[in-house]
């Protein structure tokens, strides 16, 4: 095993957290340690006091009115999942983008059992949305737009505004998935005309794992069904979940030392320092899809350039195994990456990677031009030595 770690798997979660994170963990675990909503004492209180505080960051951050409309879930599959299957009925068209993760196309595919229907639209070969098509393609019936903001595969940024405007026009709702962009990229639900955007908390905005959560409309509150029902705190005479914001949409006891450490995570990054680690990562996707075109055996997949894409670089080997290259990329060189379908089959079938999949190559802000250098001397060396497929 490689002495040095060089972490290049962001696109999966972020690593390392701000010591914000950390910090604000355990001074929930050690110092507050109940629950919200559940207590009428000093510790309960001061639990409810932070968690409103990251509502309303959340909601500043992605533009939205009213904090009482961001709901906290355990991930961005769980919101998508809510926010799919609470919005869509039987006799439903949707259109989703050609770049979606499992985390949208599962919770739809299960709908196309029960008679919501869904077409796709088309992109190129880098993984850009056509939007253009996407006005042809609208039915009588169609509700929503679904699309991911940018590619987990290939980091393709989609074109959310001109979707924003297109559902504004038809009065469509638009569901983002923001799992690889939020709090990276600048999302502004009402500028966009977002009807929900959905966001997890460990990858780009660098919370731990099991945080995510929504942002809803509010005229959507009443069409939106519960997908989770129980416990709340609030009403509890009543057997049915609240009709009010947030808890309509909360049942159960939340990860409290998650939001804690999520609310780290903010607190650590102003809206300059998003911009700069941004500037910075991409600097360093330049640096790396610049030294790929000298590699003779790579395949870029995707865009060429850093135009419109998140700082993920997703590559080929010709005639040559990538789980093997990705092996000896840890175990020679200590670079950590990831290989495979990346949970998003239709992406690649889109950028004619189906079904061998991608070596993907994913930067964070704590990265530098150093092991970027360093992965490429590596990637060199692999595919010079690497056999060729039988």
């Amino acid at each position: 095993m490689a002495a040095n770690r060089i972490y290049l798997d962001h696109a999966a979660t972020s690593f390392p957290k701000p010591a914000a994170v950390t910090e604000r963990m355990v001074q929930y675990l050690t110092k507050v340690g109940s629950n919200v909503n559940r207590g009428v004492y000093g510790s309960a209180f001061e639990a409810e006091e932070l968690l409103y505080s990251l509502r309303q960051a959340v909601t500043s951050l992605f533009g939205g009115t009213d904090c009482r409309y961001t709901a906290f879930t355990a991930n961005v599959t769980t919101a998508l999942n809510m926010l799919i299957k609470g919005l869509l009925r039987p006799g439903d068209h949707v259109l989703v983008s050609a770049m979606e993760h499992n985390a949208v196309m599962r919770p739809l595919n299960q709908l196309a059992d029960r008679g919501v229907r869904y077409d796709v639209i088309p992109a190129d070969s880098c993984g850009n949305m056509l939007p253009e098509e996407a006005e042809s393609m609208l039915r009588p019936e169609t509700r929503a737009v679904i699309s991911t903001h940018a590619s987990n595969v290939c980091g393709t940024v989609q074109p959310i505004a001109a979707l924003g405007e297109l559902c504004r026009r038809h009065d469509l709702l638009l569901i983002v998935d923001s799992a690889q962009t939020a709090g990276l990229f600048p999302l502004h639900m009402e500028e966009m005309h977002l009807a929900a955007l959905a966001f997890t908390g460990h990858k780009t905005l660098l919370g731990p794992q099991g945080t995510g959560g929504f942002l809803l409309r509010p005229d959507l509150v009443g069409e939106m069904e519960p997908l989770i029902a129980g416990g709340t705190g609030s009403i509890s005479h009543l057997e049915r979940m609240p009709d009010f914001m947030p808890d309509r949409f909360e049942a159960g006891t939340p990860n409290m030392p998650g939001l804690y450490g999520l609310y780290g995570a903010l607190e650590a990054r102003s809206e300059q320092s998003r911009s700069a680690a941004l500037a910075h990562e991409l600097e360093l996707t330049a640096r790396f899809l610049e030294g790929l075109r000298a590699i003779p055996r790579i395949r870029l997949v995707g865009r060429e350039d850093t135009i419109s894409r998140a700082p993920v670089v997703s590559v080929q080997i010709r005639e040559g195994e990538l789980a093997e290259a990705a092996r000896l990329l840890d175990s020679r060189w200590g670079i950590q990456t990831r290989v495979g379908l990346h949970c998003a089959p239709l992406a690649h079938r889109t950028l004619g990677t189906y079904p061998q999949g991608t070596l993907r190559f994913s930067f964070g802000e704590g990265n530098t031009a150093e092991e970027t250098d360093v992965c490429l001397e590596a990637l060199e060396e692999i595919c010079r030595t690497l056999p060729l497929r039988p």
